[in-house]
């Protein structure tokens, strides 16, 4: 007997089939039998079935001699059932992987629930991804399992059947079954709800809910939305036959009112001419179900009062009146943000003729907070030329980053346009507002981000899925008013001056923000590790992977909770997702469920991140190039090299010049640190020859030199210490043992792993 049945109708969905079932076959948890259901479908369907089912024994193939609809199509497969626990999937959507081994998980750790409420999210064409709005009422905080009463705000989740796993006894016992017709979730979920005496939730996304441009159902046009009047007779004659469950008529009867307003609403459902029959329909059921005294939340009144009195004109008329005042808001916004942007615009070009002031404006990552190469140099600034009053560009949400010395400035205001008209120093790592004037006498010092492996500036060129429509005359426009380039290296400043031509000195002085890596000490190392939550005694691994141009959607190309399960306990991740890729690295449920995976996606300083952590894992960021200032072990996970070099370009070949040991797959990259390849003698060698090249002049004073050049004035400046002479502050796993720390059994031939020059 299976643990799980995975009921899945078909009709019509041939694009979408495959898919469907790949994601249940392909799960990790592998203890299920799928019970595909061909509901008579024209198309493709029933042989996409067959096909799966003579590959893998798991499958069950039904085929229903005639076409009978959604729910007697999964009442088809429920009789076929065996498992302990029945999920059912539209044909249309996906498990999200290891969504099966979840629910596994928590119907195991509440006690075997009669229902599993988890989580889903709607998935778009476009690749834009969004969860469940009301996420919330799933938390796992709180007694479980429970039952409906415990927890009523349940019902404020999407009413269908695919977003729960059911116990099969139950359902049997109940003498569940879906109805014909449209809206058949209805009398099967409230009903499965309020009879279950045990439920439990789980906080994780388990289904991807495809929002299909054409061809969803409840998108059609046809009288067969009327069938939602009969469904909600169903769900009323099911509270009749059960006294103990009167208590849920007046929150039945507002959801069914909210449902049958929504019906009515929806654009492209009900067919021309019945709209009127369908509101009249809809107060007969307010009249039949209401209970007087009801109390109606203020924010539906009015569409119960409409349904109430079946004014289906009036209720039209106040939806356009209330579309027309959207409208007009939106139209009132659009024209007061142009007023407000033409007054600005108006008090620049007035500060534009006033004298310049002994000050200093700093920005980052357009907008982000006090970070990187400008954050070092806002320091300095501070440091050495005390008389420079410095100020910070960022929004709202990261001006907490800023220091209390530093001024604090909102982009597009007043005192943003301000000091930008009348700061003598400009700072940032990225290009200011296009509608920057570069007047006589201010200096904009440019300090870019990190050395160059991927193709940047004019080579972009020729790389449209990287360069995203950029506009190159505009780039060249805001490259003529650099004054200073920063440079870390020969490689950076040759590359530089040639994919942005420019009038400007380059300053091979180093990247500001790598002159922590060599003042740090070991108390800062411990106090970072401290405040990060890292356990004493641990490896901690930072892993910080950069933007795929060639995806749409980006995704973690490592699976951080199975590498630390085949790495054993000694080894914590910390996780950061590029700045571009809007979340953490992996579902949010599945690192805090970890223990060991700590997330820094949002961490102000990536150094601290360095400092705190043991080796780096990447792939093609720049980082490495950073990070390599601090000698410690390097490896590199390069699963789709040939794709990122087709579609961004690179400026050499990583493979062939690495900075440590390098992982063409997952398995390779679990093996470098079972094996303690990672930080081995090949490894430390490879890092050399990579820090001899990239490292020549981040020595600890590179801010210092910025400085006492660019504001003071002077040429005299601290010589470059030679990398030989060069101390950074060790990791805390220098001192641990050398010997294999993974728990898992060493493999009994080698993997390829990189290891020429």
């Amino acid at each position: 007997m299976p643990r799980f049945s995975v009921i899945v109708p078909a009709y019509m969905v041939q694009a979408y089939l495959h898919e469907c079932l790949e994601s249940v076959l392909s799960q990790s948890y592998p203890d299920l039998e799928l019970i595909a259901v061909d509901d008579c479908s024209p198309d493709a369907c029933g042989a996409i079935i067959d096909e799966f089912a003579a590959r893998d024994a798991r499958v069950r193939a039904v085929h229903l001699p005639e076409n009978q609809g959604l729910g007697r199509a999964r009442n088809a497969g429920l009789e076929q059932a065996t498992g302990d626990y029945l999920i059912f999937l539209d044909s249309d959507d996906t498990l999200t992987p290891d969504a099966l081994r979840s629910i596994a998980d928590r119907v195991k750790e509440t006690g075997e629930p009669d229902v599993l409420v988890f989580d889903y999210a709607r998935t778009y064409w476009s690749g834009e991804v969004q969860r469940n709005k009301v996420a919330a009422q799933l938390t796992e905080q709180g007694p479980a399992p429970f039952r409906l009463e415990d927890r009523p705000g349940l019902l404020r989740v999407i009413m269908v059947a695919w977003n729960k796993a059911y116990r099969r006894e139950f359902v049997e016992r109940e003498g569940f079954a879906f109805p014909p017709g449209y809206y058949e979730d209805t009398p099967w979920t409230y009903p499965v709800l309020m009879a279950a005496e045990t439920i439990a939730t789980l906080d994780r996304v388990c289904v991807h809910y495809r929002q299909r441009r054409q061809g969803n159902i409840l998108g059609t046009t046809s009288r067969r939305h009327f069938d939602v009047f009969d469904q909600y007779d169903r769900v009323f004659a099911f509270v009749d036959a059960r006294p103990e469950l009167a208590q849920w008529r007046p929150v039945l009867f507002r959801r069914m009112v909210d449902h049958l307003a929504t019906v009515f609403t929806k654009p492209d459902r009900l067919p021309r001419g019945t709209r009127a029959e369908f509101l009249r329909k809809a107060r007969a059921h307010y009249r039949r179900y209401r209970i007087p005294g009801t109390a109606v939340p203020l924010r539906t009144r009015l569409r119960h009062t409409f349904v109430h009195f079946g004014v289906h004109r009036t209720f039209r008329a106040v939806q356009r009146a209330m579309s027309w005042r959207r409208r007009a808001v939106k139209l009132t916004t659009k024209l007061l943000r142009t007023l407000r942007a033409a007054v600005l615009q108006l008090h620049y070009r007035v500060q534009l003729r006033l004298p310049l002031r002994d000050r200093a404006v700093f920005a980052a990552y357009w907008g982000r907070g006090h970070s990187c190469n400008p954050g070092a140099l806002e320091t300095a600034f501070r440091t050495h030329a005390p008389h420079i009053r410095t100020a910070w560009i960022a929004r709202p949400e990261h001006h907490h980053t800023i220091p209390a010395a530093t001024r604090r400035l909102r982009p597009n205001t007043a005192a943003y346009w301000t000091a930008l008209a009348r700061s003598k120093y400009l700072v940032n790592n990225v290009n200011f507002d296009r509608r920057l004037v570069k007047r006589p006498g201010q200096t904009l010092i440019q300090t870019q981000h990190g050395t160059p492996l991927k193709h940047m500036g004019l080579d972009l060129q020729e790389r449209p899925a990287a360069a995203r429509d950029m506009d190159f005359g505009e780039l060249l426009k805001g490259v003529d008013k650099w004054d200073h380039v920063l440079s870390p290296n020969r490689h950076t400043t040759l590359t530089w001056e040639r994919v942005y031509p420019g009038s400007y000195t380059t300053l091979a002085y180093g990247y500001p923000r790598n002159d922590v890596f060599q003042q740090a000490t070991s108390a800062d190392v411990a106090r970072l590790r401290e405040s990060l939550g890292i356990p004493p005694d641990t490896i901690a691994l930072l892993y910080a992977p950069t933007h795929r141009d060639y995806r749409r959607t980006q995704r973690a190309h490592l699976d951080l909770d199975r590498v630390l399960r085949r790495l054993g306990p000694r080894f914590v991740v910390l996780a950061r997702a590029h700045y571009w890729h809007g979340g953490p690295l992996g579902p949010v449920e599945k690192i805090l469920a970890s223990g060991r995976i700590i997330d820094v996606t949002d961490h102000p300083s990536v150094e601290s991140l360095c400092l705190a952590s043991d080796a780096l894992v990447t792939d093609y960021s720049s980082l490495m190039f950073d990070y390599a200032n601090l000698d410690r072990p390097i490896v590199i996970h390069a699963d789709d090299w040939e794709a990122y070099e087709a579609a961004r370009g690179t400026y050499f070949d990583l493979r062939a010049f690495p900075p440590g040991a390098v992982a063409r797959s997952e398995d390779e990259l679990i093996d470098i640190f079972a094996t303690d390849h990672w930080r081995g003698s090949r490894s430390a060698q490879l890092r050399a020859a990579f820090r001899e090249r990239f490292c020549p002049y981040d020595d600890g004073r590179a801010a210092e030199r910025v400085v006492r050049h660019v504001v003071l004035g002077e040429t005299d400046l601290p010589p470059v210490v030679p990398l030989a002479d060069r101390h950074p502050v060790p990791s805390a796993a220098a001192s641990l043992t050398r010997s294999p720390l993974a728990t898992v059994p060493q493999p009994t031939t080698s993997l390829p792993i990189t290891d020429r020059l």
